[in-house]
């Protein structure tokens, strides 16, 4: 059972939870259910000209096949809602389902969670001081390492470092923070994905890899040395690889994933190949989580322009993710 978090109610999370159940069939063995606003649905569905039925949903319930079961944790007046207009109002109610998701999570009720794209400054507004989704998620979850990986059929990648300036970049890079991230991608790929034995490339920072220090001395000093730990360590880890041929190389299946050092080497890739079906998946959690790759798109809420294909990876992601998981811990259990 993947319980859906609706996400901001004046993005287009509403928008793509409908059209995930109207366009999208719902995999065998996965039982969604939303937690948001029931009334919002309906206007989402109004404005649309969407033709579906919203059934009430309670944790413990068998989820309804005859419409969307949706767990109502908002009722927010139609006067302080409008699409593309996030309020305090419609910020609460977003917290709140995420806060209600990892609850029931936590408590077996759920097997894993989806969500929809919040407002970061709304999260704020709201009075939660995270960066993010992720890093509320591993507060709430008591997660000691983690890290977001960007899955797709084709190309997954992990990132060394994520929102930072470029110029940052070779400073914030350590061999300890590169070995750590080579045995969490290392870790999620085996559990996770359920892979035997992962094989996991290392992108070096700089063009051709330095050329032996002649472009940088990154990766002689911090990823050669984080590479070769966790060798000995027994993961199937190669490189540092040239940025520009590493890809590639994932992409034909000579690897299962890819060490990136900073945000936009992983992301311009996985985009390229994923930009529609891609999948962000949080490693080192307790719970399983999957998101969408795609933010509010304030600009076109309510429009009818929004698309579920991402949701809907997510989705089988997650429901794959539980069972993955479920089947090592009995494994262990059995051994």
């Amino acid at each position: 059972m993947i319980g859906i978090t609706m996400g901001c109610p004046a993005g287009i999370g509403p928008e793509i939870l409908l059209r995930y159940f109207t366009e999208h069939k719902v995999p065998a063995g996965i039982r969604p259910v939303v937690l948001g606003d029931k009334a919002i649905l309906n206007k989402c569905a109004a404005d649309l000209g969407l033709n579906v039925k919203i059934v009430s949903w309670q944790p413990g319930d068998q989820p309804a096949t005859n419409g969307i079961p949706v767990f109502n944790l908002s009722d927010i007046p139609e006067e302080e809602h409008s699409w593309g207009n996030p309020t305090l109002t419609t910020a609460r109610a977003m917290a709140g389902y995420i806060e209600k998701a990892v609850e029931l999570t936590l408590s077996g009720v759920l097997d894993g969670i989806t969500t929809c794209p919040i407002s970061k400054s709304a999260l704020h507004a709201a009075g939660f001081k995270y960066p993010g989704h992720t890093e509320m998620l591993v507060d709430m979850t008591g997660a000691d390492e983690y890290t977001m990986m960007m899955a797709g059929k084709t190309l997954k990648v992990t990132l060394a470092t994520i929102h930072c300036s470029l110029a940052s970049v070779p400073e914030l890079l350590s061999e300890e923070g590169i070995y750590r991230l080579i045995h969490i991608t290392h870790r999620g790929l085996g559990i996770d994905f359920g892979l035997n034995r992962p094989r996991i490339a290392v992108a070096g920072l700089n063009p051709h890899s330095s050329e032996e220090g002649l472009f940088g001395n990154e990766e002689e000093r911090v990823i050669i040395p984080a590479i070769e730990r966790a060798r000995r360590d027994g993961i199937d880890v190669d490189g540092p690889f040239p940025p520009d041929t590493v890809f590639f190389k994932a992409a034909s299946g000579q690897f299962d994933g890819v060490v990136c050092m900073y945000h936009d080497q992983g992301l311009i890739p996985f985009k390229l190949l994923h930009f529609e079906d891609g999948v962000n998946v949080t490693l080192g959690l307790p719970i399983v989580r999957t998101s969408v790759d795609h933010g509010t798109a304030y600009d076109i809420a309510g429009k009818g322009v929004a698309a579920a294909t991402s949701l809907a990876a997510a989705i089988q992601m997650a429901g794959d993710i539980s069972n993955n998981r479920k089947q090592h811990y009995q494994s262990q259990k059995i051994t």
